[in-house]
């Protein structure tokens, strides 16, 4: 299909939008009036930021499902990001039909089979160049919210090094890390020396051990082993990038990799500097490009004065309209910009003299049948995936199921790899983590060994088969039902709920810690006792190295015996507590209590 073609079908396909009770119009005050117009973006005010996160490596255009489970209870009820679906239309109000797909879940396979793939370097490379070169030279800045070194195969077998390249040829000015951390210390810091722009984490010290053992760090007196944060001269303004990288990094990820560095939210040393940043550099605006996740950032910008934007990550989620927060010293916007490529936050700020004084924002999806891509970039993606391309084209199995991982619960991509693991390492019980990067495969499309290693590549990737207790088993999902429900956000380390196979339960999202789990019964209806003792599979130890295959190979095998695959059980919980009406939940295929 040619562009004209699929200009064509996006005019078309907006009326089927609306027959199927979507309640879409084709303009909003927010989104542009027409897919011809879409990436038409009036420049406004003195500065504009562009903001990329979570791309996970994805070179190329893929399909992403948008979740139908992001809950928010007290709070953070139907606030942003916890409205999906129609709950979150009717928040944004008017959207067009494309703009709707990018955001929501809703009539996904249809709408993915008119509107075409999203993301892909090559499309973005287009997209960023026309946003820059809209301003004047140096008014512009592409900030990375980071998670851009892992999530594909040839990220995972290059060390990384394939993305610092792409982040190159991208322009990328400033970024910040989370799973760039799950490489080795030596081979991150290579990958920063070869980055063309500047890591910045004000989170991240080496311990005074390391310190005094004489580990490579940034500033050897206050211990930053990166810079805390960056100056841009943009005309006559004065604009401060502070970092703040994944603050759970040694919790969520092995500390193994990292032996010598320490995290942290780091809420006072954050204030602190921004003070002396406000007091000394003469700026006019603080922007923090954050890798906390939305909820988090929400509360530091309640905390912490002085911030006037705080462009954030992690949690892949796609915030059209910016939140404004109030604090001591004023407001603070805080945004998210989805992941996997899909999405370009378009930033533009009106700055006076050491304050802003007005912003427009726009969240773009990045549609690859609308951009052309970029020569230069398709070029180096092809040359960079060729060597591996005859594993990554294997033809696995075909999908007989709308395949996705992403949302509180587990997705259709996570039943397959818990089906894998409880058929090839003969367990009664599977579990795997709840990550949010993974891209999407359609009914009928060939499930190939790419869109494995987009579900399960990783530094730590090794599976188990052992017995555990009941009394384990709930342990383990009330820790991680603690960090996903805490009423705390900093409590909160922003994955979903670990998925399971052949394990069923119900879950209180609001209960107590140690209460929220009930009712754990295998497949077949058995009780789940606490001393008894079961054969579980999984993979992805935090703590030490598992002694079995990669999960891509267990996952791959399970597919080539497989030829077609078709979900037709799935592990999801009972909900307890959870209104069927709650804004963060919609077309959930387990029960309500």
């Amino acid at each position: 299909m040619n562009r004209r073609e699929f200009l064509d079908l996006l005019m078309r396909s907006s009326a089927a939008f609306s027959a199927a009770g979507l309640g879409l119009t084709a303009s909003s005050k927010v989104w542009s009036s027409s897919a011809s117009s879409l990436y038409d973006v009036p420049v406004f005010g003195t500065t504009r930021l562009l903001h990329i996160t979570d791309t996970h490596a994805q070179l190329n255009p893929i399909y992403f499902r948008e979740p139908n489970v992001n809950l928010g209870f007290g709070g953070t009820y139907g606030r942003w990001p916890h409205a999906v679906g129609k709950s979150l239309l009717a928040e944004l109000g008017d959207a067009s039909a494309i703009e709707a797909h990018a955001l929501t879940y809703l009539n996904f396979e249809e709408a993915a089979s008119r509107f075409g793939k999203v993301g892909g370097f090559a499309h973005l490379k287009t997209l960023i160049n026309q946003l820059r070169g809209a301003v004047p030279d140096g008014r512009s800045l592409l900030l990375d919210g980071g998670d851009t070194w892992q999530g594909s195969g040839t990220a995972l077998w290059t060390r990384g090094q394939d993305m610092v390249e792409a982040t190159n040829k991208l322009g990328v000015d400033i970024m910040t890390g989370h799973w760039e951390f799950t490489y080795l210390e030596d081979e991150i810091l290579a990958n920063v020396e070869k980055f063309n722009g500047t890591f910045v984490a004000q989170n991240t010290y080496a311990s005074d051990e390391a310190l005094f053992d004489g580990v490579p760090v940034y500033d050897d007196i206050t211990g930053h082993v990166f810079k805390p944060y960056d100056i841009k001269e943009m005309g006559e303004h004065r604009v401060a990038v502070i970092g703040q990288a994944f603050p759970y990094t040694p919790i969520a990820n092995p500390k193994r990799f990292i032996p010598n560095w320490t995290f942290g939210i780091r809420e006072n040393d954050l204030a602190d500097l921004v003070d002396d940043i406000r007091a000394n550099e003469n700026v006019d605006a603080v922007i923090l490009l954050s890798h906390n996740g939305m909820d988090v950032d929400l509360k530091l910008a309640s905390q912490v004065s002085g911030i006037d934007v705080i462009l954030g990550g992690h949690t892949h989620d796609g915030v059209p309209i910016p939140v404004e927060v109030k604090n001591s010293g004023g407001v603070t916007l805080v945004t998210n910009a989805g992941s996997n490529g899909k999405f370009v936050g378009v930033l533009d700020l009106d700055l006076g003299k050491g304050r802003l004084k007005g912003y427009r924002y726009r969240l773009l999806p990045v549609f690859s049948e609308l951009l052309a891509p970029d020569l230069e970039m398709a070029s180096f993606i092809n040359a960079v995936r060729a060597p591996y391309l005859d594993i990554l084209n294997e033809e696995l199995a075909v999908a007989d199921s709308l395949l996705y991982r992403r949302g509180n619960f587990n997705g259709t991509f996570d039943q397959v790899i818990c089906d894998a693991l409880r058929t090839q390492l003969d367990a009664q019980i599977s579990l795997s983590p709840g990550f949010r990067w993974g891209t999407t495969v359609l009914p009928g499309e060939s499930i190939t060994m790419d869109r494995v290693m987009d579900q399960t590549c990783m530094t730590y990737p090794e599976t188990y088969a052992r017995e555990m207790s009941g009394e384990n088993l709930k342990a383990i999902l009330e820790d991680v039902a603690d960090n996903l429900f805490n009423s705390d956000p900093y409590y909160q380390q922003g994955g979903d709920m670990v998925r399971c196979g052949g394990l069923n339960y119900v879950i209180e999202p609001q209960g107590q810690f140690g209460s929220r789990i009930t009712e754990m019964t295998l497949d077949n209806g058995e009780k789940i006792e606490a001393g008894k003792r079961y054969k579980v599979a999984g993979w992805a130890t935090v703590g030490s190295q598992s002694p079995g295959p990669p999960i891509w190979e267990v996952v791959a095998d399970y597919l080539r015996e497989a030829k077609t695959v078709k979900v037709d059980k799935m592990n999801t919980p009972v909900l307890k507590g959870v209104k069927a009406d709650n804004p963060g939940i919609e077309s959930y295929l387990g029960k309500f209590a």
